[in-house]
C-alpha cells in the first residue's frame, strides 16, 4: 500500500514540475522580443538580483558587483536605443559577504517627441532600450558590462507582472532579448477613456472620466450609452468638463424605459469617428471585477419610479450598468362586507 501511495506521490510531483516548467517557458517566450542585445566585441554580463518597473512608471535595478565600495568612483546605468542613451545613477551598497551591491531607483516618463524633463527623471520613447552599466574606479579606469536578463516571473497572484504607467498609459516593460541580455519595452499608450470616480447617489449615477493618451485633433466630445445586445440602442448624456474631468449623469429614466425588463448599457465617449469605452484599465489588478465590486443600488427617479441600478465593471475592465423598474405590488383583493 504505501508503495503505491509513494509511486503515485511521485508521479503527481514529476506532473507538477513539468507544468511549472511549461509556465516558464510560456512566460519566456511572451517576455522575449527577436533582437540581439549584445555587440560585435562581447562584455561581460552581469545578472541582475532584482529588475522591475513598479507601479508603471518607477524603474528599480540591484545588480551584484564583484569588487569593493572603497575601489569605486561612479556608477551609472545606461539605457541605449538607436543612438538615444538616457543615464541613470548607480548607488554602491557594500555586502557583508564582500560584494558590492549598486543598485538604482529612476522614475520613468513617455516622452516621444525629446520633450525636456526635470533632473532624475528617464524620458524614454517607444521602442526597446539595451541596459548596461558603466562603472569607473578610483583610478579613472571605466568598466563597461551588460545586464543580463532577470529570471521570469511566474507567479499568477492577483496583481498582473506589468502594469501601464496610470498618468499617461504608457507600458514600461523589462523584457529580454534572443541572446538573454535585459531590455526595457516602451509601449505608446492608446487613447482611452479613464474612469475616476463613480458617484452612486439615491436619485442618480454620476460618472467622472479621464481622457488618456494620443487624442484627436477635434476636442468636442460627447457621452452616451449603448445597451448591448440586439438593436443597440444608444441615449445621449449630457457632459459637462470640471477640473480637467468629464463629468456626466446616467440616463435612467431612458434606460428603463421597458419598465421591469432589465438591461445591460456601456458608457462611451465619442468624438467624430473616435469612440471610447469608459473603464478601469489603468492599473495592476488582474482581474477588475472581483476587485472592484460595486453594490446595487436603488434610485427614485423624479417621476416616482423605483429604479434597482447597478453599476460595475466588466471582466476586460469596461464600465456597465443594469438597471430595471421594481415591479409595484399589486394590491391585495378584500373581500366585501355581508349585506344583512
Amino acid at each position: 500500500m504505501h508503495q503505491v501511495l509513494l509511486s503515485r506521490a511521485a508521479r503527481a510531483a514529476r506532473r507538477a514540475r513539468r507544468a511549472a516548467a511549461g509556465a516558464r517557458r510560456r512566460v519566456e517566450r511572451v517576455d522575449t522580443v527577436p533582437v540581439l542585445a549584445a555587440r560585435l566585441r562581447p562584455r561581460p554580463a552581469l545578472r541582475p538580483v532584482h529588475l522591475s518597473v513598479l507601479g508603471g512608471r518607477t524603474l528599480n535595478v540591484a545588480v551584484r558587483y564583484p569588487r569593493r565600495a572603497h575601489g569605486i568612483g561612479t556608477a551609472l546605468l545606461h539605457l541605449d536605443h538607436h543612438g538615444h542613451r538616457r543615464t541613470a545613477p548607480l548607488a554602491p551598497e557594500p555586502q557583508p559577504d564582500g560584494t558590492l551591491l549598486l543598485t538604482a531607483t529612476a522614475p520613468l516618463r513617455f516622452a516621444p517627441h525629446e520633450e525636456p524633463t526635470e533632473p532624475g527623471v528617464l524620458a524614454l520613447g517607444p521602442g526597446v532600450w539595451r541596459l548596461s552599466l558603466a562603472v569607473t574606479d578610483t583610478t579613472g579606469r571605466e568598466t563597461l558590462a551588460d545586464l543580463r536578463a532577470a529570471p521570469p516571473r511566474t507567479a499568477a497572484g492577483p496583481t498582473l507582472p506589468h502594469s501601464p504607467d496610470p498618468g499617461s498609459g504608457a507600458l514600461f516593460r523589462p523584457v529580454r532579448s534572443a541572446d538573454n541580455r535585459a531590455l526595457l519595452k516602451v509601449a505608446r499608450p492608446a487613447p482611452q477613456a479613464e474612469l475616476v470616480a463613480l458617484g452612486l447617489r439615491w436619485d442618480r449615477v454620476t460618472v467622472q472620466v479621464r481622457l488618456v493618451g494620443p487624442l484627436p485633433r477635434h476636442a468636442g466630445w460627447t457621452a452616451e450609452v449603448v445597451r448591448q445586445g440586439s438593436g443597440s440602442t444608444v441615449l445621449p448624456m449630457e457632459l459637462e468638463q470640471r477640473a480637467g474631468h468629464l463629468t456626466a449623469d446616467l440616463p435612467l429614466a431612458a434606460m428603463a424605459a421597458d419598465g421591469h425588463v432589465q438591461h445591460t448599457w456601456e458608457v462611451r465617449l465619442r468624438s467624430g469617428r473616435t469612440r471610447l469605452k469608459v473603464g478601469r484599465r489603468l492599473t495592476d489588478v488582474r482581474h477588475p471585477k472581483q476587485v472592484f465590486r460595486t453594490p446595487y443600488r436603488s434610485i427614485a427617479l423624479a417621476d416616482g419610479r423605483l429604479l434597482r441600478v447597478h453599476a460595475q465593471l466588466s471582466a476586460a475592465g469596461n464600465l456597465t450598468v443594469s438597471c430595471a423598474a421594481y415591479a409595484v405590488p399589486a394590491r391585495a383583493h378584500q373581500p366585501s362586507e355581508d349585506r344583512p
